[in-house]
């Protein structure tokens, strides 16, 4: 009789554990990010416009066009030709100008090349000639060329994903190669640009103030609207040079309207899946790979719980649960948010409980209840056919 007992209350324990649901995750205050996060407990941020950075202080604020020159401006790692009238091997040749910036010619000695124009550096190696009385001044006489513009790097700080340093116009070995065996009179890296260093930094945040974005060189700066990337038009986009500062302000709110790709953000995302829900085993047994994890810039979170293999199947599987953890770049805080799958597919205000997914989010699907109850009365089973036969073998 105490057997029987002991084997009813087992039962009951597996099956009643099967039932239990899964308590809401706890967030703190201030973890929330989009307004799709729905959490009752703060309010939604409102944007506001930034103020200058006080960096700028001091600096000359000039309209972006002034730094358009900087397409000719010299960079380390540029590769230069020199051409002498009557000279063939001495000093007409190649040169590279070394990471600090400097440009060694013989005889002519070592010349400041970075950050200045290839006529002022031009002018001074064909003074230092004349001085030294290695030259006519004649007209053509000293030619000095950009045959390569390689890639410069800058600083991108602020509402950025990835901020920190970044080359931008980095060219692949095949493409340097191209370039250095066909040498033209002069080199246009497009890569050299604002919008590619943005891009770089893994692209601006919805929270970006993308209609005054700063952009320091030397005493002078810029503010730069980009708002022209999602809504048309032509923005500035002026090229960069090596030691150019890049301050994207955040305007404390998150604006959709820039989770998508364009010139400025990222064109996709990595996230994290993980789907171990009845019938898949494993994830490899979902699909869930690389390809499945990689989605573009805009993406929401039930289009990932689809190439997650969370949606559809069995109606006795269509009660699943999925949870999405990402993280508020404004305060820092990680939020977890639980949503029904099948809720997210049928209701009609899926809109306002559908986030976007940012870089670096993780979901993960839940069977459903009726699942989880099938499961348990195969633990029940696991566990009691042992007692009952040990039972049989008794009697």
């Amino acid at each position: 009789m105490k057997s029987r007992q002991f084997l009813s209350m087992l039962l009951c324990t597996a099956l009643l554990g099967g039932c239990a649901t899964m308590p809401p995750p706890g967030n703190l205050p201030g973890a929330r990010y989009q307004r799709e996060q729905q959490l009752e407990d703060q309010p939604v941020a409102t944007c506001s416009v930034p103020g200058t950075p006080a960096i700028t202080a001091g600096l000359a604020r000039v309209d972006a066009g002034a730094f358009s020159e900087s397409a000719d401006l010299i960079g380390p790692g540029d590769r230069m030709k020199l051409a002498v009238a009557g000279d063939t091997d001495t000093l007409t040749g190649g040169y590279v100008v070394a990471a600090n910036g400097r440009l060694t010619i013989p005889i002519v000695g070592e010349i400041v090349a970075a950050g200045r124009l290839v006529s002022a550096v031009e002018t001074e190696v064909r003074g230092r000639l004349l001085a030294a009385a290695l030259v006519r001044e004649v007209a053509g006489g000293v030619k000095l060329t950009q045959v390569e513009a390689a890639g410069v790097q800058v600083s991108v700080e602020g509402a950025v994903f990835e901020p920190g340093l970044v080359r931008a116009g980095e060219r692949a070995a095949e493409a340097r190669a191209t370039t250095v065996n066909h040498p033209a009179a002069g080199d246009f890296n497009s890569g050299r640009s604002l919008s590619s260093a943005l891009r770089a930094a893994g692209g601006i945040r919805p929270d970006a103030a993308a209609q005054s974005v700063y952009l320091l060189r030397g005493d002078r700066y810029a503010v730069i609207d980009v708002t022209p990337a999602f809504t048309g038009g032509v923005p500035a986009d002026p090229q960069l040079a090596a030691g150019d500062r890049i301050i994207v302000p955040t305007a404390g709110c998150f604006q959709a309207d820039y989770v998508r790709p364009s010139s400025v953000t990222a064109p996709g995302v990595r996230v994290y899946l993980s789907n171990l829900s009845r019938p898949a085993t494993s994830n490899s047994a979902s699909g869930i790979n690389k390809d499945s994890t990689s989605f573009p810039y805009g993406t929401r979170m039930l289009q990932g719980l689809v190439a997650a293999n969370c949606v559809g199947g069995s109606a006795m599987n269509a009660g699943r649960k999925a949870v999405l953890i990402s993280r508020n770049p404004l305060t820092g805080r990680s939020i977890v948010i639980a949503r029904s799958v099948e809720g997210l597919v049928r209701g009609a205000d899926r809109d306002d409980l559908n986030p976007m997914l940012m870089p670096g989010d993780a979901m993960a699907c839940y069977d459903s209840d009726a699942m989880t109850f099938v499961d348990a009365l195969s633990l029940a089973g696991n566990l009691l056919g042992p007692a009952v036969l040990a039972n049989g073998l008794r009697k």
